[in-house]
């Protein structure tokens, strides 16, 4: 079932006032600094400089996300929520969520800016240069999500009643990198918890990033945190080979839709493809699939993306800290030690070295990172504009 149509406006956010004022809430006034995401498969989201409306303290870089997706009815309680479940996800390896802001009806998430870019764009970078993230990078920023997600799934709640919460997003897209090293999983939008007074979700509806989704989740069964990890082994397979694992060049994966989902279910999130035909390719993904595609991996890290992308969740790692474990132990083996400043070193070849012409065509959702004849001058400008109201 297709996606409902959505007012493309609502995919963009622009200065509305003087000198590139966004809007005034009662604590702090946003100034626009550049787009960074207006693609209509995410929430629109800005670079934007918050500044006291009273002139006391200091302003920073933060990013503005409008909360656009769930039906009108439903933003305020959707964007509430997040807020709500960010004040438990206080971690190293988790996005800050700052705060929520209204304007004109609308809700605005508002989370750190980290100056760098999303997984997502690191490998499109490594893609236009015809190579793919170094094995160590790779497993290094799957570590620190892992970590991450570890955190998350454990964490307890008001009289230590616990979360159980999953994260259900889990992409390229949701974890962004940092031009130090940093590695921050963000997007608890989708998130599914025992928060108290959540949002539920509608019958036939997936709140789940379906091109990421594990096969219990188009089963409709009941999730816990291996369902992320699921998604997470696939984000990994595709930071090692450059390829998203249920579309290989040379896919051998059934087409067509699955007969086990109902045709009328559908994805509260947009993909690439319909829901039953994602369902398709999960529910046949197997250990040869994975064989395949990482044929050039390491044995030692392919065998744990082997183990985490089993179908059967009981076969997986049990936690994000076994993962995290595991992955840490094989980039100990390696006998060259990488860290974040490895991390940052190799980001930093991937975003400043310029494509060819012939490869500039090719760029990815992000705006303002790669230095791309349409986004390099402006993101020049925007960048020496903050720094300098620093």
């Amino acid at each position: 079932m297709p996606s409902p149509p959505r007012d493309r406006d609502g995919f963009v956010i622009r200065p509305r006032g003087p000198g590139r004022q966004l809007f005034e809430a009662s604590t702090y006034r946003y100034v626009f600094v550049h787009s960074l995401l207006e693609h209509e498969d995410f929430e629109p989201t800005v670079v934007a400089w918050r500044e006291p409306v009273k002139g006391r303290g200091p302003g920073q870089l933060v990013l503005v996300k409008r909360v656009v997706l769930p039906p009108v009815r439903e933003r305020r309680q959707r964007a509430e929520e997040e807020v709500r479940l960010a004040s438990y996800l206080e971690h190293p390896h988790i996005s800050r969520v700052l705060g929520l802001e209204w304007y004109q009806g609308d809700p605005y998430v508002v989370t750190e800016y980290v100056e760098g870019c999303f997984l997502e764009t690191a490998m499109d970078a490594a893609l236009l240069k015809r190579d793919t993230l170094s094995p160590a990078f790779a497993a290094f920023v799957a570590a620190r999500v892992a970590d991450a997600l570890h955190f998350a799934h454990h964490r307890l709640a008001e009289g230590d009643l616990p979360l159980r919460l999953v994260h259900r997003a889990v992409n390229p897209m949701s974890i962004r990198l940092g031009l130090a090293g940093e590695v921050k999983l963000g997007d608890f939008g989708l998130a599914w918890s025992r928060l108290p007074g959540r949002l539920s979700t509608p019958p036939l509806v997936l709140r789940s990033d379906v091109a990421y989704a594990a096969p219990e989740v188009f089963r409709f069964q009941p999730l816990d945190g291996r369902a992320d990890l699921f998604s997470l082994g696939l984000v990994l397979l595709e930071a090692l080979t450059g390829q998203y694992p249920l579309d290989p060049p040379d896919v051998r994966l059934p087409l067509g839709e699955s007969s086990e989902v109902d045709a009328r279910v559908h994805a509260e999130r947009p993909s690439w493809a319909q829901v039953r035909e994602l369902a398709g390719r999960v529910l046949r993904f197997g250990p040869e699939d994975v064989e395949r595609i990482a044929r050039d991996v390491p044995e030692g890290l392919k065998r744990i993306v082997h183990r985490v992308l089993r179908a059967n969740p009981e076969e997986r790692y049990p936690t994000g800290a076994a993962l995290r474990d595991a992955l840490c132990d094989w980039l100990r083996d390696q006998g060259q030690p990488f860290g974040q400043e490895a991390l940052a070193a190799e980001l930093a070849r991937l975003i400043r070295e310029p494509p060819s012409p012939h490869e500039a065509g090719a760029f990815p959702t992000e705006q303002g990172v790669l230095h791309i004849p349409e986004q390099a001058s402006w993101a020049g400008v925007a960048r020496g504009w903050w720094r300098r109201r620093e």
